[in-house]
């Protein structure tokens, strides 16, 4: 009996310890392609019309403004507050 005891103590324990440990989520900057994927998820949720909806795919799928490094491509040129960067 006291056997019984003890096995079923050191399973409810080690349950416990399995549930209670915090593992936290690989903290990692999203790579162009992971970006691009969440959002077009995020594009497929919305409810836009059949127009916009294919206006703004085609703006996602269009050239992208980072490279493979994911740093920005110096060929593309965007406004920041009206004034080219």
């Amino acid at each position: 009996m006291n056997r019984l005891l003890t096995v079923s103590l050191l399973l409810a324990v080690s349950v416990l310890s399995g549930c209670a440990s915090h593992v936290s989520p690989e903290l990692r900057p999203y790579t162009a392609e992971e970006s691009r994927e969440l959002a077009m998820e995020a594009l497929n949720r919305s409810g836009l019309s059949f127009d916009e909806y294919h206006a703004k795919k085609a703006r996602l799928l269009g050239q992208s403004q980072f490279d493979k490094q994911a740093e920005m491509s110096a060929e593309r040129a965007v406004q920041l507050h009206g004034r080219p960067s």
